[in-house]
């Protein structure tokens, strides 16, 4: 495996009072893509939040390129080089479509014209639309603006939470061929992800949650293979149906 880039050990926290994540380990290597499933309330997002600095950490460590990350504020993770793109309010809906991808530039002073024109490259739909209020894009188009804005700072991981949900097929599979094309330039990305079938199959690596603790973990192509993980999370029994998206303050 290459070089770890993001380390949880043994991560506890939540919102206020209440811990969400007992113990939670996982880890990112530099050009991988992993993948957070399991169960709705499981704490799949309240883990990647937890590396963005929106929740409480009482307990654990985040170690990133070789720093301590813990008790840091978000636009101090940002500067160390990770960007998150919430599920969820996630453009500015008023600004143009080129207006957000400016926004976020925000922390550069040197020219960005080449990164936008990466940006266009890798979302054509946003060049034709460039003029055009995000806030009037389609579900799938806007998700594209999130994650064009996020790559303005040429992060070195990239956090996405729930990228598909609410999606059609179509712009579904549109973002997993993104998500894949991002990781080929060199971005790594820890993805938490409603359709954990379609996830897996592109992960290097995956953790499975459960009740905020780690349950399983492994490359992908084992987790689609194992009969426990297919059983519970992809389908196969009582809680197959229950692999959605986690709800924003019920403790996801």
């Amino acid at each position: 495996m290459s070089e770890v880039l993001l380390q949880l050990q043994d991560v506890t926290g939540g919102y206020g009072e209440a811990d969400i994540l007992h113990n939670v380990s996982m880890e990112v290597a530099a050009g991988e893509v992993v993948v957070i499933v399991g169960p709705n309330g499981a704490g799949k997002s309240t883990a990647m939040k937890s590396v963005f600095g929106l929740l409480n950490v009482r307990g654990g460590k985040i170690i990133f390129d070789g720093k301590d990350l813990t008790g840091l504020r978000p636009d101090q993770v940002v500067q160390q080089g990770i960007c998150f793109v919430p599920q969820t309010d996630n453009v500015f809906p008023s600004l143009s479509v080129h207006e957000n991808l400016e926004m976020g530039a925000y922390l550069r002073d040197d020219d960005i014209s080449g990164s936008l024109d990466r940006v266009y490259e890798l979302f054509p739909p946003l060049k034709e639309k460039r003029r055009q209020a995000a806030g009037t894009l389609s579900g799938g188009q806007r998700q594209m603006v999130a994650m064009g804005r996020a790559l303005m700072l040429d992060p070195k991981l990239l956090l996405l939470d729930e990228p598909t949900a609410g999606l059609s097929p179509l712009y579904m599979d549109q973002i997993f061929a993104i998500v894949r094309q991002i990781n080929a330039q060199g971005v790594a990305i820890l993805m938490v992800e409603q359709n954990a079938k379609q996830a897996l199959g592109i992960a290097d690596r995956a953790y499975v949650l459960v009740d905020g603790e780690n349950r399983h973990d492994g490359t992908g192509h084992e987790l689609l293979h194992d009969p426990e993980v297919a059983e519970m999370f992809l389908g196969g029994g009582k809680s197959g149906k229950n692999d959605g998206s986690e709800a924003e303050g019920a403790g996801a």
